[in-house]
């Protein structure tokens, strides 16, 4: 297993801007959706307690899209707030949550609070922050830059793709959300003329994150994620962003995480990982 080194222990601005980065848009991508598509999908999205609740009762992936973040922040965790926040989702019908809280701002009754609600922990993500300094080149043989209003479609088909979700209504919901929203910019890879990956960038109140890259099975290894990579920060900086985002998931013993490996040389730093914390519906809820 790689080794990645945590930059000291992160500041509660550092936190913050990491954790409301994601939040907002998380927010943003599933509440921004078609109104056709909310409904197909079952999708509820609530702010509360400084944090948002994302709920998708028939989420195909079974259960990524329903996720709770950015608590901790403008108030401390407590048992008020995880009830509440679980009433979104039992209200909605969604059978499972994935908490993602900041370790900085758990509490020191985090374990009796997960006792009590029946929340057990699940795989680690790192978060990674980026100085808004001018991006290193990277080699690729596809052509990159933005994307165009006319080949969102294609561009959100790509990256369902990408990203291996099931076919069905999520298309709409990342083709829509990014048509309706001006804070997010879509960009993409082509081979001659075909899109064969994408990448997306949402910027809001200074804070960049990056949201993702999904690449085509037969174009991977050909550098578009560190391409799109270029061009986000590029586009972050002409926005005058002064905190970049970024978030994948922790490898293991013996496992390799290319993404987070991209991150790296593009600039990012790791500067703290946080457990996906899981409630599932039980019987008597």
């Amino acid at each position: 297993m790689t080794v990645y080194s945590l930059v000291g222990d992160p500041s509660l601005e550092q936190v913050a801007d990491a954790e409301l980065a994601e939040a907002e848009f998380m927010f943003a991508f599933e509440s921004g959706a078609p109104e056709t598509v909310r409904e197909q999908l079952g999708t509820t999205t609530v702010r509360l307690h400084g944090g948002v609740a994302l709920a998708m009762r028939h989420d195909p992936t079974g259960g990524y899209w329903n996720k709770a973040l950015g608590f901790g922040v403008t108030e401390p965790v407590a048992d008020e707030v995880i009830g509440d926040v679980l009433d979104v989702y039992r209200e909605n019908g969604s059978g499972v949550a994935v908490l993602q809280i900041a370790p900085a701002v758990l509490p020191a009754d985090w374990d009796d609070l997960c006792a009590r609600h029946g929340i057990v922990s699940d795989s680690t993500w790192t978060k990674l922050l980026r100085a808004p300094t001018p991006p290193s080149p990277a080699r690729s043989d596809l052509r990159v830059g933005p994307v165009e209003a006319g080949d969102l479609d294609a561009w959100a088909e790509v990256m369902r793709v990408g990203f291996e979700m099931p076919e069905g209504p999520l298309t709409g919901m990342f083709a829509g959300s990014v048509r309706s929203n001006p804070a997010f910019q879509a960009f993409g890879a082509w081979d001659g003329d075909r899109l064969v990956s994408g990448g997306l960038l949402h910027v809001k109140d200074g804070r960049a994150a990056f949201c993702g890259v999904a690449t085509l099975p037969e174009a991977r290894n050909r550098g578009a994620q560190s391409a799109l990579f270029v061009v986000r920060v590029e586009a972050a900086r002409a926005a005058g962003a002064r905190v970049f985002s970024a978030e994948t998931w922790r490898p293991g013993d013996g496992q390799v995480n290319p993404s987070l490996n991209n991150m790296l040389r593009a600039g990012f730093q790791p500067v703290y990982d946080r457990t996906n914390w899981v409630w599932r519906a039980r019987s008597s809820d």
